[in-house]
């Protein structure tokens, strides 16, 4: 240390390289040997000394840092992107760390944010004449495959609270070609932003909740700022497969749209239908549902300018009387930053994949389990 101190790099490493040969289990003394060299501009010697400390552990974040800023000091870019993400992946979040690691954690980032997106233009690039030559829909997953690739994107899986159906894919977003009575169902939308406007112009009106009600005594979670709010409230329709008939009478065309419309049927669970109500400055934070058996149906009915919705990685606007379906067990979130109330008519459908005999088999599931007196599956 004395000699590097005092600018002699070649003798500090001869020093370094004895200790290490005598203790050849200590990464510290083969990472002070790679530092000797890097002054004395040994670089493959550096590079085998770091190769030793990464031996000894893997997951040295030292050792990896100074991989990294070797692989791109030699212009070795692609090694230099594996070993800047494995340094983001072994260190703690730069928001913990303090000067210098937060520096080299924020260029660690922006090296390799700029990297995956030179790469992802160079690929872009490459495959512009076959993408070019193949329609939009007919290429969307293999779209979403090379964005997760050149790190665009990240995989959302299913999260189920409940029950998991095996094999299912997991979409966000389904194409409009899986429900075709969409369209008869869109076409209902003055009628039912009708009933929904005289609903919440009796200043409330009876039957409108908060959505989220947590039982006592929860801890405090990502739900807690909207327990028992009006914030997002609902007014059902349908509710864990019984029909409330005083909100259907009271709203006749929505419940004509509703009986008309292909719906999950599992008993003391589905369908749940309702309209979902969103005040100004809301947002309902990322999360996910129960089982994804079942499929959510959007019709948007009010929607002001600021309201947004994101599943996995796609965020759509709402549009009037323009629906979507979606797997509510991806990860998906809601905002409204409007200073008006924002109205959408939400239902349950199944998931479009199930067979006739496999929805048949999940309604005995729920039947056995109900009956059973043990179900562990939550409601909603």
């Amino acid at each position: 240390m004395q000699r590097l101190a005092t600018g002699d790099p070649v003798g500090a490493a001869a020093l370094f390289a004895r200790a290490a040969a005598l203790d050849p289990g200590a990464g510290t003394l083969w990472l002070n040997l790679a530092n000797a060299q890097r002054q004395s501009g040994d670089e493959a010697g550096e590079a085998a000394s770091l190769a030793r400390v990464l031996a000894i552990d893997a997951r040295d974040l030292a050792g990896l840092i100074r991989s990294a800023e070797l692989h791109e000091r030699c212009g070795n870019l692609a090694k230099a992107v594996i070993a800047w993400s494995g340094v983001l992946a072994v260190a703690p979040p730069i928001a913990e760390t303090a000067p210098p690691l937060s520096d080299v954690l924020t260029h660690a980032a922006a090296f390799v944010t700029a990297r995956n997106a030179d790469f992802a233009a160079t690929i872009d690039a490459a495959l512009a004449p076959a993408v070019a030559a193949v329609a939009p829909a007919a290429r969307r997953r293999f779209d979403e495959a090379v964005a997760v690739a050149t790190g665009r994107r990240r995989i959302y899986l299913n999260d189920c609270a409940g029950l998991h159906f095996p094999f299912l894919p997991a979409d966000g977003y389904f194409v409009r070609e899986h429900f075709p009575w969409l369209a008869a169902f869109e076409a209902q939308t003055p009628a039912i932003r009708a009933e929904v406007e005289a609903l919440l112009g009796t200043g409330g009106g009876d039957g409108i909740e908060p959505y989220v009600v947590m039982d006592a005594g929860a801890p405090p979670n990502k739900w807690t700022a909207l327990d028992k709010s009006f914030d997002w409230s609902c007014y059902y329709l349908w509710q864990y497969g019984k029909p409330i008939d005083a909100a259907l009478a009271r709203c006749p065309a929505t419940a004509a749209a509703i009986a008309a419309v292909p719906r999950v049927e599992l008993p003391s669970r589905a369908p749940t239908a309702f309209f979902s109500i969103l005040k100004p400055h809301t947002r309902i934070p990322a999360h996910t549902g129960v089982s994804n058996t079942r499929t959510t149906v959007h019709l948007p009915l009010i929607v002001p300018p600021g309201c947004g919705f994101r599943v996995g990685n796609e965020t759509r606007p709402w549009v009037v009387g323009q629906a979507f379906a979606f797997d509510d067990t991806i990860e998906h979130e809601a905002w409204n930053d409007s200073d008006e109330v924002r109205v959408i008519l939400i239902i349950d459908v199944w998931n479009p994949y199930l067979t006739a005999e496999e929805k048949g088999l999940l309604q005995e599931f729920y039947r056995a389990t109900d009956a059973s007196g043990h179900n562990p599956e939550p409601r909603d």
